[in-house]
């Protein structure tokens, strides 16, 4: 099959060759496609992950290319991971929220708002190219953030697309690690929106061993997402490390405000690594990849393409059309819960009804999420005021009115309507 990754010349690629390499038995890939206007870059990627092929003996072809529209040609499967504006843009996103007291953060609050203005007409431009040039029944597979949002403008288009986050994943070979059992046999319990997500139950063998779990291992769980272990005790849930924002949103801010940020260590890492990349005896990918994020990005985003192309019916942790499975969100929105993935898509799996401890900040997210996206497609100040607005951790007037213009000062080169 022809997968194309739109966003190539991303140093993520070489985890996603790797998961190639190794996983060939369950994605037959004999065509991999690395497009992205970073042509430079592209050919230092492209270099890397045929290295990386041959050593694994895998006969895959790496084409290489700066035109989308030839990218995506005849493919079966389009992989988006791209970033409009680079890690220039990510900084800035992490750095202008903080004058107002708010995080700053790629894909959370204004940082995230700021991030689905540049990336959905993107994304959506590039899907109507998939549509007319892809193989008839191709997939979009959506790991660009913020997933929900921009899976969700997907959707609403009409593309066959599904979205796709590492957390779920990352919980389940963690989870497994801790009960010493292979990642196969553990089931999540994940319920919520991208990015704003818990475990409510880990099942292996039909049974529930969530509570088990958080009574042998509270402390690492707390350590690892950044709560109290007491939080942990209490609510029996674990929730994800982007919750942090939420329950710990001031605490996060004065972090913020005293370290290097985020987007200014990834920068780093990625001129680490592409000089890694550009050294023509290295045929591995570098033990610092694992630093830069996406653990398990590989193994989600194959298993997801085999199920999509092969029709398994097997269960992953996905971004889907709500469709009823949480009653109190529209059925447009897009929920990250557990479901069949067949060659017809994803069909969620029911899920307990969720407490308003959580369904109440889903829902208040979601409504964000809402005017996120109309801003996105539409433009227009008033619409990125009002999403502002609407957001749990901006909501106050004053706050929203100065970080619209801080957003829109920043990002007017990528806002054609803002120009």
């Amino acid at each position: 099959m022809k997968v194309t990754v739109v966003g190539g010349a991303s140093t993520y690629t070489p985890e996603l060759v790797d998961g190639i390499a190794r996983l060939r038995d369950v994605l037959p890939v004999d065509t991999l496609v690395l497009a992205d206007p970073a042509g430079e870059r592209l050919e230092v990627v492209g270099a890397m992950s045929r290295r990386m092929l041959e050593r694994a003996d895998h006969p895959a072809q790496v084409v290489t290319t700066t035109d989308i529209d030839a990218g995506v040609t005849d493919s079966d499967a389009v992989l988006l991971q791209l970033r409009v504006g680079g890690q220039a843009a990510r900084m800035q996103d992490e750095a202008w929220p903080l004058e107002c007291g708010c995080i700053g953060q790629e894909t959370t609050g204004a940082g995230g708002l700021a991030k689905a203005l540049r990336t959905v007409p993107v994304v959506l431009d590039i899907a109507e190219t998939v549509r007319k040039r892809a193989a008839d029944d191709a997939w979009i597979v959506d790991f660009t953030n913020p997933v929900g949002i921009v899976t969700r403008a997907l959707l609403n288009a009409g593309h066959r697309a599904v979205g796709l986050c590492n957390v779920a994943i990352g919980f389940q070979r963690w989870f497994a690690e801790l009960l010493r059992v292979s990642p196969d046999a553990v089931t999540l319990g994940h319920v919520g929106l991208n990015h704003l997500t818990w475990e409510r139950s880990v099942t292996v063998g039909g049974r529930d061993v969530l509570p088990e779990l958080i009574e042998r291992h509270a402390a690492a769980i707390a350590a690892r997402v950044g709560q109290p272990e007491w939080l942990i005790r209490q609510l029996g849930v674990v929730p994800s490390y982007y919750l942090n924002y939420f329950y710990n949103h001031d605490a996060e801010v004065e972090a913020a405000r005293g370290t290097q940020s985020r987007g200014a260590r990834v920068a780093e890492m990625e001129a680490q690594l592409l000089e890694m990349y550009a050294d023509p005896s290295v045929d591995t990918k570098p033990a610092l990849l694992g630093e830069r994020g996406g653990a398990f990005y590989s193994e989600a985003a194959i298993n997801l393409l085999a199920s999509l192309t092969a029709d398994r019916g097997d269960v992953q942790v996905v971004n889907l059309r709500n469709d009823g499975t949480l009653p109190f969100l529209p059925d447009d929105a897009v929920v990250e819960v557990p479901a069949t993935i067949t060659a017809g898509g994803a069909t969620a799996l029911p899920v307990d009804p969720v407490p308003p401890i959580y369904s109440g900040l889903i829902a208040h997210t979601f409504a964000y999420e809402q005017l996120a996206l109309d801003a996105a497609v539409h433009g227009g100040r008033d619409r990125v005021f009002e999403a502002l607005l609407a957001h749990p951790l901006v909501g106050q007037v004053d706050q929203a009115e100065k970080l619209t213009d801080l957003l829109l000062a920043a990002n007017r080169a990528h806002l054609s309507w803002a120009q």
